[in-house]
């Protein structure tokens, strides 16, 4: 009589530490926040503290920068969400403010550029609802309103409202639903980027 022999293999508990990060940038999706410009051009900000419930997307954003002060006066913006391949477009942005003068604690790293659409290699699209233009290459636009912005020590937490969703007809899976097979976000995870599967790059402040 044959008896089968189960071995079953203990699997091994991780180590875990207490550690102090520098940062929380734990990895979620890139946004290209549109916002309108005093002098009617539309600046670009590069940030990744956003997530979104039903039609509300909450936005985190560092004080002094031009992309909060646009939506303290004017209150709209585009929501533009990027694919992974465009990852090095982004990234050309990273250095670059449209504060002007360059506030004194980035005048090291970064430097004042108008036309942030012509440097990263963009297109500007006219918005429909909002006055912020588009970026026609970033596959998902989102035209918003602000709803509530409330500031705190070094940032801001601004609460926004979906007016109008456009997107690339490749990711479409009908009118009421992206189709997750076809949509790559860039993703930024511990100031590295990724697409869904692999990393793509990283930023200059990168420190692994």
């Amino acid at each position: 009589m044959l008896v089968e022999v189960i071995t079953i293999k203990k699997q091994t508990k991780p180590v875990i530490q207490v550690i102090q990060p520098k940062i929380l940038y734990f990895g979620t999706p890139v946004v290209l926040l549109s916002t309108w410009n005093e002098d009617g051009t539309t600046n670009l900000t590069p940030m990744s503290s956003a997530w979104a419930l039903g039609n509300r997307i909450v936005l985190g954003l560092g004080e002094g920068g031009k992309g909060l002060a646009n939506l303290r006066r004017c209150g709209e913006c585009v929501v533009n969400l990027p694919d992974a391949s465009q990852w090095r477009h982004v990234e050309k942005l990273a250095r670059l403010t449209g504060a002007n003068p360059v506030p004194s604690y980035k005048q090291e790293l970064y430097r004042f550029e108008r036309d942030k659409f012509s440097a990263a290699g963009f297109t500007p699209l006219d918005s429909d609802v909002v006055q912020p233009q588009r970026v026609e290459e970033c596959p998902l636009q989102i035209e918003a309103k602000v709803v509530h912005l409330q500031e705190s020590e070094g940032f801001a937490i601004v609460e926004v409202e979906a007016k109008k969703v456009h997107a690339h007809e490749a990711i479409v899976w009908s009118e009421r639903h992206v189709n997750p097979s076809a949509w790559n976000p860039l993703i930024y995870s511990f100031r590295h980027y990724f697409g869904l599967d692999q990393e793509l790059g990283k930023t200059f402040k990168s420190e692994t």
